[in-house]
């Protein structure tokens, strides 16, 4: 990897310590509206040292391994110091919702454009036109597979493209900050929380005839404001083995009302896939590609996204990958 002279860190840590720096001052702007400041800022300090204690463990490793002309070896230390950065990914996505309470949502206006579009709302109706545990099973596996996806990405990268790791991991981590910060300001719960809150209202009555929803709400979907502060229901998918299963617990440990739109499942594996396709390895890609279109579909299946978001989570993601290789050469690469 590309070690900078200053501090001798890579693009994807600089890029970490600034999305640190920049939400620091969030926080501190908005610390009388935010609900736990002070643990916000603690992950901040935990994540500066824990990334600090992989430098130096890496670092340390480093001189009792082989050269650096080796291919396996000489790349753990490296797998040491981009572990931690990938890991704070996940950390950092709970917390969006705080930032993003103090703003009215907008699902209201999604769920409208689906309506408009389609004449249903596909995120209901996809489970009930494909309910059988085959499918059910299939859609929460590549749903699931987003995880894996970015590792196996990763992994690649480090030990058979190694030169272009640097750059491919500021794509990944520049994207994700950048819609981090979007989610931020966009205020989107997603039809799983939206559509609950409607019936917990009583505003309809069931989720299964979504054709009725164009007369019900032919004036617009209600505007439901700062609710999801309060309120954390959500639809659950009729789940019938291991990876339905294994979604329906991420959600229950991870997911809060946030970040539906644009989908970054669909953005980001969108990117990772460019990203194989660049390794002009068609058997990887060929391989990866139906989890990619498995994983799509899935968002809309269990729920997550609204189809629009689907769709503008692959539009995205084709302007960020460019976007960010385009800073990463012209300002980056040295």
């Amino acid at each position: 990897m590309v070690q900078r002279k200053w501090l001798g860190l890579t693009s994807f840590e600089y890029l970490t310590l600034l999305y640190i720096v920049i939400t620091t001052v969030m926080i501190m702007s908005m610390w009388n509206e935010l609900t736990n400041p002070q643990s916000m800022l603690l992950l901040r300090l935990m994540a500066v040292m824990s990334m600090s204690l992989a430098v130096v463990l890496a670092r340390t490793l480093s001189r009792f391994l082989p050269p650096q002309s080796c291919r396996w070896f000489c790349r753990i230390p490296e797998l040491i110091r981009i572990t931690p950065t990938l890991v704070l990914l996940i950390w950092w996505y709970p917390e969006i919702f705080e930032f993003v309470g103090q703003y009215e949502y907008l699902d209201h206006v999604f769920a409208d454009i689906d309506q408009t579009l389609f004449g249903i709302q596909p995120s209901l109706a996809f489970e009930l036109a494909m309910p059988q545990a085959l499918w059910s099973e299939l859609f929460c596996m590549g749903y699931y597979a987003y995880y894996y996806m970015m590792a196996a990405v990763i992994i690649w990268y480090l030990f058979r493209r190694h030169d272009q790791l640097d750059r491919i991991g500021f794509i990944f981590f520049a994207s994700f900050f950048i819609l981090y910060f979007v989610y931020e300001f966009l205020p989107v719960a997603g039809p799983q929380f939206y559509f609950m809150a409607l019936l917990n209202r009583g505003d309809i009555v069931s989720v299964e005839n979504t054709a009725s929803f164009s007369t019900l709400f032919a004036e617009g979907f209600p505007q439901l404001g700062h609710y999801f502060q309060h309120h954390r229901d959500m639809l659950t998918p009729e789940v019938q083995g291991v990876f339905g299963q294994l979604v329906v617990s991420a959600h229950e440990i991870g997911e809060r009302p946030i970040a539906a739109f644009p989908s970054s499942h669909v953005g980001i594996s969108t990117i990772l896939m460019i990203m194989v396709w660049n390794t002009r390895n068609r058997w990887f890609f060929w391989v990866m590609f139906p989890v990619y279109i498995l994983l799509c579909c899935g968002t809309v299946y269990i729920k997550a996204h609204y189809l629009i978001d689907s769709i503008a989570g692959f539009i995205t993601a084709i302007l960020l990958y460019y976007l960010t290789d385009r800073i990463y050469t012209k300002f980056v690469k040295s």
